[in-house]
């Protein structure tokens, strides 16, 4: 016993957020970009050890409570056909580069891949055969678990927490760290706003009609990035690990209702005038937050001048001039922002993990926080 909580212990501390995200994110970087990783039987293996790892911690009352809930079967689901597709288009990538780099055309432009197939019965058949599996998975779903419906609403008995559906965990995660106005309102018209502008900023014609990633291994890297660390990854952290009071719990850990953790959150304003100066906070709005002003300016309108530059920094190669060279000073503008604007999401998640930093710029007065 004294080893399995060793275990179940050091998977709830490598389950705190700033390690969890940290650690996902190095994984991804190391994990991606290697053909080995995406092999039928590297996959294979890893698909069974997630398995075996929900099953054998189903063991654990405090894990099974949760992720036999209802609402959360499907986001297990999810994990493992998000794992899956993930492993297929890689790897089909990976294969056409091999292919491209012996002189071969990719599988997609191969005759028997062009070659045209009937609607009936090819296209429907298969169509009618996914059908009648989806509803067989759909009446044993039904049977084997209650629907979970819950008492009318009552204001005077709140759920605790109180969660919005699975595919709002990401936003509602991205409150906590900025203003409504920001969360809620410009990130997702950000995240609209770019998918629509991407076939107008990204005119690279390689990787049209056939999966590669050499060809576009970072514009795959960054797509990939936002989706799996920024979204799939928030989806994960609201679902399994927020608990009571918006509290983060580890897996193994029981959502105990009346544990509470003070957040001494501290604005930049506060850091620099009250902990490093020892001044105190000037009256004037502007001259308190001119700090948190000078780094939002120097992010947003400098840095991506310097970044349309290479620098070298530590041995390395640092900047994106090759991107200002292909798309030019308006569309690099854009794609620069829109970058700073989905990094601006784990900067500021690990500032607040780490520095218990609120704000960057605190407005309380005009309602306008950063």
């Amino acid at each position: 016993m004294g080893a399995i909580n060793a275990v179940k212990d050091a998977i709830n501390f490598l389950t705190a957020p700033a390690i969890f995200i940290s650690l996902a994110a190095v994984l991804f970087f190391i994990a991606v970009p290697r053909r080995a990783f995406w092999t039928r039987r590297v996959a294979m293996v890893g698909t069974i050890l997630g398995a075996l790892f929900v099953g054998v911690s189903m063991l654990d009352p405090d894990f099974a409570l949760i992720v036999k809930k209802a609402d959360n079967v499907p986001i297990v689901a999810m994990l493992f056909l998000v794992g899956f597709f993930l492993w297929l288009s890689l790897s089909q990538a990976h294969e056409n580069d091999a292919r491209i780099a012996a002189g071969e055309p990719p599988v997609e432009g191969t005759p028997r891949e062009a070659e045209k197939t009937w609607v009936w019965p090819d296209l429907v058949y298969t169509e009618m055969l996914c059908m009648v599996i989806g509803m067989i998975v759909l009446v044993v779903w039904s049977l084997a678990l209650a629907a979970p419906i819950e008492e009318p609403a009552n204001p005077a008995r709140t759920p605790n927490p109180s969660k919005a559906p699975w595919y709002f965990l990401g936003l509602q995660e991205m409150l906590v760290y900025f203003d409504p106005w920001l969360a809620g309102v410009v990130f997702p018209s950000l995240i609209i706003v770019g998918l629509m502008a991407i076939p107008y900023i990204d005119v690279n014609p390689k990787g049209n009609g056939y999966f590669t990633f050499k060809e576009r291994k970072v514009e795959i890297m960054l797509f990939l990035f936002g989706f799996l660390i920024l979204w799939v990854l928030l989806v994960l952290l609201g679902t399994f690990l927020r608990g009571p009071n918006w509290n983060f719990f580890g897996p193994y850990e029981y959502w105990d209702l009346h544990k509470l953790e003070a957040l001494n959150n501290v604005n930049l304003s506060e850091y620099v005038f009250v902990k490093w100066t020892h001044l105190g906070l000037p009256r004037n709005m502007l001259l308190r937050e001119l700090p948190g002003i000078l780094a939002v300016l120097f992010y947003v309108g400098v840095l991506p001048g310097l970044l349309a530059f290479r620098h070298r920094i530590l041995g390395l190669p640092i900047g994106l001039k090759k991107y200002y060279d292909r798309l030019g000073p308006w569309r690099y503008a854009v794609f620069v922002m829109l970058l700073l604007s989905m990094i601006a999401l784990p900067i500021k998640m690990v500032l607040r993990w780490t520095l218990n930093l609120k704000y960057i710029i605190a407005m309380p007065e005009i309602f306008f926080n950063i």
